[in-house]
């Protein structure tokens, strides 16, 4: 028998070796991303016509326990080159800076990516194993037969990686062990040496393949004369001496061997281009070699851990198509800014796996049949919100605190029609049960929900407050810890001017709940603008998918954000106006508008 690596859970009660998870399910486009109205015509022909639509890049949010076995119907044996970076602790890669105006605080992970990664570790390295083991199959079957695997690790766990790569990839196809050495991470007053260096195992689908060598220039600063080069030279005028003699700078080639120093700099030094203040950044001179060793223009490259997007970024720029994904909310936001920085960035899509994945679990929680399904998933969520439950209604579920509480479905967002019919039963049940108002708990509400049915339902006396029921819901650990907690809506506030077919938009206001916000740093915030990060507006939303035609972001260089839009129609008409903001911590809020462009 072969060699191999064994730990605890690897196999199952009958000796079998345990399979990743094969639940496949159907992403759902949030948002488009600079692509232009033709364009954007011409997807939706194609679609109507049953066709493949043009390909975009994909950024999707989510675990990849299951985004990978998603992609597998489409992209088994499609992608080229895979890159990843996974975690080498528990939860510590998820926490990011925050800056408010002059101040800045550490948003810590959410319960979600702490959870993700606590389950990762939860036994230890057996149980790290058996998560890497079951991610490994999945990228195995999704590369090409001439596709290449670098998996970017450190001495924590590298050594145990590698034989468990030989398992899965065949001892045959390894290639190399490359080592990042960065010698300007300093580290003094140490006992012993300074950690100055990660490693990465490269591994090929066949043994045959090998990777493409890689130039480096050495930079060298001379005066020559011009008739001596050799070939291993190339030159550039860099001005004359005092003299008046042409001086030259020369570039001698190396090509790379197997330790590749690169330092940090780029993505430590507030000054770099690259520095985005993400404690897993990567530097994109390290990125554009695994990119140029192992694919060619148009080559499909995949990273399912990209926290801050270099993967993606790079692949971008070297003319590759890529596919990025992460389970972090703000690695998903960070990205999508990276990636708008970029000139002439190609259309690209965010995806998730949205109601197809609590459908899922719904059903291997509650049971298959239907009553008692929804009866279960209802007592459920009412224990979670610490709620009591209520009979002999249909829109009111429970009660807390004196206030009533609806429970919005597992597949379809709050609506409009659901709070009005809400608010009737509970004004019927006033006289039984007096409660202060009602709380709707929902996985998604319809756009624009927050301020119109609030300002309806004053008339009727009804205080209502709109939380989001969050995905740790669905990790049954996260559940038995007490690690739920469930947040208001934001508001958004929007105001509307059109002169002849110019349309002009103004946000006036934006209320955040500031749950994660500490208390001395809101005490320190002085404008309702300072919590927002990024807005864009769809001007023709289509209820297909959010296509973002303009946006305004802050960037380290341009901290501030532009709070007015004006936009020309073309033609007259009724369109449908969506505009979306993020918050400072990633979380997005939606507002749709109707407007009337008169001839």
């Amino acid at each position: 028998m072969p060699t191999e690596l064994v730990w605890e859970g690897k196999f199952d009660a009958k000796g079998c070796k345990k399979a990743p998870l094969r639940v496949q399910l159907p992403f759902q486009e949030v948002e488009t991303i600079n692509e232009s109205a033709l364009d954007r015509g011409k997807q939706l022909a194609l679609f109507h016509a049953g066709q493949t639509r043009a390909w975009r890049n994909r950024l999707i949010w989510g675990d990849k326990k299951y985004v990978l076995p998603s992609l597998l119907p489409e992209f088994a044996g499609q992608v080229n080159l895979i890159y990843i970076d996974p975690p080498f602790a528990v939860g510590s890669d998820f926490s990011f800076q925050v800056t408010i105006e002059t101040e800045t605080f550490t948003k810590e992970p959410s319960m979600l990516e702490v959870k993700a990664y606590r389950d990762t570790w939860v036994k230890g390295l057996d149980s790290y194993l058996q998560w890497f083991y079951e991610t490994s199959i999945l990228l195995h079957e999704l590369l090409s037969e001439d596709g290449v695997i670098y998996v970017h690790l450190d001495e924590h766990a590298g050594h145990y990686a590698k034989v468990l790569l030989d398992e899965v990839f065949g001892k045959s196809n390894f290639l190399h062990e490359i080592v990042w050495h960065y010698p300007d991470n300093f580290q003094g007053n140490v006992n012993g040496f300074a950690n100055n260096h990660n490693i990465l195992l490269v591994y090929a689908k066949r043994a045959k393949v090998k990777l493409k060598r890689l130039e480096i220039p050495l930079e060298k600063a001379v005066k020559r004369d011009v008739r001596v080069w050799s070939k291993t030279e190339k030159k550039i005028v860099a001005g004359r001496d005092e003299a008046g003699n042409l001086l030259y700078r020369t570039y001698e080639t190396k090509f790379a061997d197997d330790v590749w120093t690169i330092g940090q700099s780029s993505v430590t030094k507030a000054k770099s281009s690259e520095w985005l203040s993400y404690p897993t950044q990567k530097p994109e001179e390290l990125l554009r070699r695994v990119i140029e060793s192992a694919s060619n223009a148009g080559d499909l490259v995949l990273d399912c851990f990209c926290g801050s997007g270099t993967t993606p970024a790079v692949a971008e720029k070297l003319g590759r198509r890529w596919i990025a994904a992460d389970l972090g909310r703000f690695a998903i936001h960070t990205t999508r800014k990276r990636l708008l920085t970029i000139d002439n960035v190609r259309p690209f899509v965010v995806q998730n796996l949205g109601k197809y994945e609590r459908q899922l679990w719904q059903k291997s929680i509650f049971g298959p049949e239907e009553q008692e399904l929804q009866t279960r998933y209802l007592q459920f969520i009412l224990k979670l919100y610490h709620a009591q439950p209520l009979t002999g209604n249909f829109w009111l579920h429970g009660i807390k605190a004196q206030r009533g509480v609806h429970i919005g479905s597992i597949d379809a967002p709050i609506t409009e029609a659901d709070v009005r019919m809400t608010v009737a039963e509970w004004q019927k049940a006033l006289g039984e049960r007096p409660t202060k108002g009602i709380d709707f708990l929902g996985w998604e509400f319809a756009f624009e929900l927050n301020e119109i049915t609030k300002q309806q339902a004053a008339l009727a006396g009804a205080d209502l407050r709109f939380l989001r029921i969050p995905r740790e819901v669905l990790e049954q650990k996260a559940v038995e810890q007490g690690d739920i907690q469930f947040f208001e809506l934001a508001a958004l506030f929007v105001a509307t001017t059109i002169k002849e077919r110019t349309l002009t938009l103004k946000l006036t206001n934006f209320v955040l709940p500031l749950d994660y916000v500490p208390a001395e740093i809101q005490a320190q915030v002085t404008n309702w603008e300072a919590w927002i990060d990024y807005w864009a507006v769809d001007f023709a939303f289509k209820k297909d998918t959010f296509h973002n035609e303009w946006q305004s972001y802050r960037t380290r260089k341009a901290n501030k954000i532009q709070t007015q839009v004006a936009y020309t129609y073309e033609t007259p008409g009724t369109y449908q106006v969506q505009v979306k903001v993020i918050d400072i911590l990633g979380n997005d809020t939606t507002k749709t508008l109707q407007i009337v462009i008169a001839k």
